[in-house]
């Protein structure tokens, strides 16, 4: 791989190459915006991040974390952008392009997470594989459609949305090549192969999965065209820029987290302040420190600079790995390189968090109901999908013999019903159309949509 090759701005669809757009607003800047007035970027300001339903209007959204983390990632491909403009003389590249991809990537970087978080992620999986779609499992005989259902993931259902999603109002959010693939940190589909176990045994990017199989093409195509050297027929390199937006993730969702169950009183005050403390290093002003009154400004203080330390260590590792980054030698998080005195306090963090926060009664409850709506909802509507299917895709015959699934199929967006053709295939693009849009949904309507449909409250 080479960085020369790594940036373009073409989008799927294009006839001819584009050509460089003005430096006030260039197209990876455009994409940017895109996702901002996209109408699945807006439904991430209730989703879970951390706490699901929270009753502190504090802690965090998808919305917030993925505009912390968009923030954090511009600050970091700027400053790799400086110094590798000038190392490998890229004098058609400006450090504010490094900074505009990465931070565009890390904005859409849970666009396609469901409702519930990872409850919800492994709701629609477990519908599948030990559920009420085990029934389908006859039909969509294909290893790797099936696989691409009962172990749904929000990554490659974030990167279907980015390139084929159409919002309420007919526009598609489709960004650029380089874009959608610092986008994509698990370049791989879902279903591996046991005879390329050695190959992917230990590498970050083959972890989980990028894009479902409605989606091959459309990836092959773009990684391809970027010139990213590929592994196997199904798996490809990293592109460089999507370690810098794990990076900017792993920073926020480990300090940021921290300090939400810091503030909600799920981690002793005490007991954060000196992890915290141990991440800033040289970076903490005991005397800036006691001078701030609130103990809630001083947690922000401490989270602040742990953060500014984390984006200078990420930025240096990964100039130093730059050649190792592009030969494909290097395939691990930037957070888990680092030298000991900073990696293990964030390893006692992450440890805490997983204890006292992500495992908190009040999360697991929540998380256990949240499991059950996202099924439920799963089934109605893949089973009204089906039916129209079965009748012929007329209404009328709908009607007349499933009368609840034709007020079900209703509430379902046009775009996301796809009726036709009768081969496995058909139906797996049936069921996933179906996936996308209960993975769209925000906690609060799933809950409010459950409910309605359970007769457990009406509306009016």
């Amino acid at each position: 791989m080479n960085w020369h090759s790594l940036f373009s701005e073409a989008r799927i669809g294009d006839r001819e190459p584009r050509r460089r757009q003005s430096p006030d607003r260039t197209s990876f800047e455009r994409d940017f915006d895109r996702v901002v007035f996209s109408s699945a970027f807006r439904r991430l300001q209730d989703k879970t991040q951390v706490i699901p339903l929270p009753e502190s209007d504090f802690v965090h959204t998808r919305l917030t974390h993925s505009l912390e983390v968009s923030c954090v990632g511009r600050s970091l491909g700027k400053l790799a952008g400086q110094t590798l403009i000038e190392r490998h003389r890229l004098t058609d590249l400006h450090p504010s392009d490094f900074g505009a991809v990465v931070a565009a990537a890390a904005l859409a970087h849970d666009i396609g997470n469901p409702p519930f978080g990872h409850s919800g992620e492994a709701s629609i999986s477990n519908y599948f594989a030990n559920g009420k779609g085990e029934k389908f499992r006859a039909q969509i005989n294909d290893e790797n459609l099936w696989a691409d259902l009962t172990q749904f993931e929000g990554n490659a259902n974030g990167f279907k949305l980015l390139t084929n999603y159409n919002d309420a109002s007919g526009g598609s959010i489709n960004l650029t090549y380089s874009t959608l693939a610092a986008f994509t940190k698990y370049p791989t589909r879902s279903n591996k192969l046991q005879e390329h176990e050695a190959l992917m045994k230990g590498r970050v990017s083959q972890k989980k999965y990028g894009y479902f199989q409605s989606e091959k093409e459309i990836f092959e195509s773009i990684f391809q065209h970027l010139e990213v050297e590929q592994l196997t027929d199904y798996a490809w390199r990293r592109h460089p820029l999507a370690y810098i937006v794990e990076a900017a993730d792993d920073i926020c969702y480990r300090i940021i987290d921290f300090e939400d169950g810091i503030r909600i009183g799920l981690i002793p005050f005490k007991q954060g302040v000196e992890l915290l403390q141990a991440v800033c290093g040289d970076g903490f002003n005991v005397d800036r420190f006691q001078q701030i009154g609130d103990a809630h400004e001083q947690i922000g203080y401490l989270r602040a600079r742990a953060i500014n330390r984390l984006i200078g260590e990420s930025n240096a590792l990964f100039l130093d790995l730059d050649e190792q980054i592009l030969s494909g030698k290097f395939d691990k998080s930037l957070v888990d390189e680092f030298k000991p005195e900073l990696k293990n306090p964030l390893e006692d963090i992450l440890t805490l968090s997983r204890e006292q926060v992500y495992r908190s009664k009040n999360v697991l409850q929540i998380e256990a109901a949240g499991f059950t709506v996202v099924a439920e909802l799963l089934d109605a509507f893949i089973t009204a999908v089906n039916d129209y299917r079965t009748c012929g895709s007329d209404l009328k015959t709908l009607r007349k013999k499933h009368p609840y699934s034709e007020k079900v199929l209703s509430l379902l967006p046009k775009q996301f019903l796809h009726a036709s053709g009768e081969s496995g295939y058909d139906l797996y693009l049936r069921i996933l159309r179906v996936c996308e849009y209960v993975a769209g949904m925000t906690d609060s309507y799933a809950v409010t949509l459950y409910r309605r449909l359970k007769g457990i409250e009406l509306p009016g």
